[in-house]
């Protein structure tokens, strides 16, 4: 049996079948010379150690680059690295000014007609002009009546419309003018039918002057209902001697605090309470005197209904009693005075004497019963 011959490849020394033209392994081309396989020629590349220096460098910046390049691509756009450095200082916070607050508007009262009313027997010019606090005057102006504002029943006159009055707001100290005339005692007087101003001038001592000016009346005519205040300082002397003041200083006019002025009341629980900052201590005999007067009574012909009460306290809660039979709001006028407790009169009555200045006058409406609502469509 002859032996086969075996082919060493000449680059790997694969063994390799005959008849083999490349080794499977390397891939070296057999060539063969007479059926003998040779080596196959490769030609060797030789390099300068500058140019393989470079070649380096040169690959080594290439890979720099594309790795580079690579961080650019894959970093989310706006992401910053860690710092090293120091931080950058924050900047600083400017800070805006508050808008200033605007004014606030205050609301003005538009003005509202006359009221119409029916003279009735007893009617004066006066009382009418008090029950609805406004001037006699007015009255004889707007209704074209004579100097002395005579009436006559069934006779129907225009009255201008009570006007809230804005209470003053209360000052620390007092001129030098204010202070005198808190100083001065005073007296509530309402003039009676027959009376006089020489007749009141002369049952107070006082001159006609005096109380022409304390009131503001140009004339000596006066209306029966009419109020005037009887300034008790201006007291004339007698024998030329200088009265000794009996009586304490008089109390300022109290500051009242509720209802509001033109607040109304209108359902059926509801309950008026009159409130207002207190004056001084009082003294003993000494009391805060409420006046309260229906004025829609006199519009309605009903007569004069008016309450009258004395009080230590600074809040008084007015009787259901008072309250208006009808569902009609009906206006309601109310002031505060300090008095001083004189003594009794024959009768039994307790008798009372100014102790200061009156407030002013707030108005209110109350309702007899509670209006029903309106049914919405």
């Amino acid at each position: 049996m002859a032996e086969k011959s075996l082919t060493l490849c000449p680059t790997c020394g694969t063994r390799l079948a005959e008849g083999v033209t490349r080794c499977q392994v390397c891939g070296t081309v057999i060539a063969r010379r007479g059926g003998t396989p040779t080596r196959a020629t490769r030609r060797e590349v030789r390099l300068d150690m500058r140019v393989a220096l470079g070649l380096v460098a040169a690959i080594t910046l290439v890979a720099a680059g594309l790795t580079y390049a690579a961080d650019r691509l894959i970093l989310p756009s706006g992401a910053q690295g860690t710092p090293t450095g120091s931080p950058s200082p924050s900047p600083t916070q400017s800070l805006t000014p508050s808008p200033s607050p605007s004014p606030t508007q205050v609301p003005t009262s538009t003005p509202r007609p006359p009221l119409r009313y029916t003279v009735v027997e007893g009617d004066t010019c006066g009382g009418i002009a008090f029950f609805f606090d406004v001037a006699v005057r007015s009255i004889i102006e707007i209704n074209n009546l004579g100097t002395q504002c005579l009436l006559s029943v069934g006779l129907e006159i225009l009255v201008p419309y009570p006007t809230p009055t804005n209470t003053p707001e209360p000052s620390a100290t007092l001129s030098a003018a204010e202070a005198t005339d808190a100083a001065c005692p005073k007296e509530n007087y309402t003039v009676a039918a027959n009376d006089t101003l020489f007749g009141i001038a002369q049952n107070y001592n006082v001159s006609v002057q005096s109380i022409k000016d304390y009131n503001g009346l140009l004339g000596d005519t006066v209306f029966e209902g009419q109020r005037l205040i009887i300034p008790l300082c201006e007291r004339l002397t007698v024998g030329g001697a200088t009265p000794t003041p009996t009586l304490p200083p008089p109390y300022p006019a109290a500051n009242l605090l509720l209802p509001r002025d033109g607040e109304g009341f209108d359902l059926a629980s509801d309950t008026v309470s009159l409130q207002w900052a207190a004056v001084a201590t009082l003294r003993e005999g000494e009391f805060y005197r409420i006046t309260v007067v229906d004025v829609t009574e006199t519009i309605l012909g009903s007569g004069n209904k008016s309450l009258i009460d004395y009080v230590t306290d600074t809040k008084y809660i007015i009787p259901t009693s008072f309250r208006p039979a009808g569902s009609a709001p009906h206006v309601m006028r109310w002031w505060i005075d300090t008095v001083r407790l004189t003594g009794t009169s024959p009768a039994g009555e307790p008798r009372y004497v100014s102790a200061g200045a009156s407030s002013l006058q707030r108005v209110f409406t109350w309702s007899g019963a509670a209006i029903p609502a309106t049914a919405t469509p």
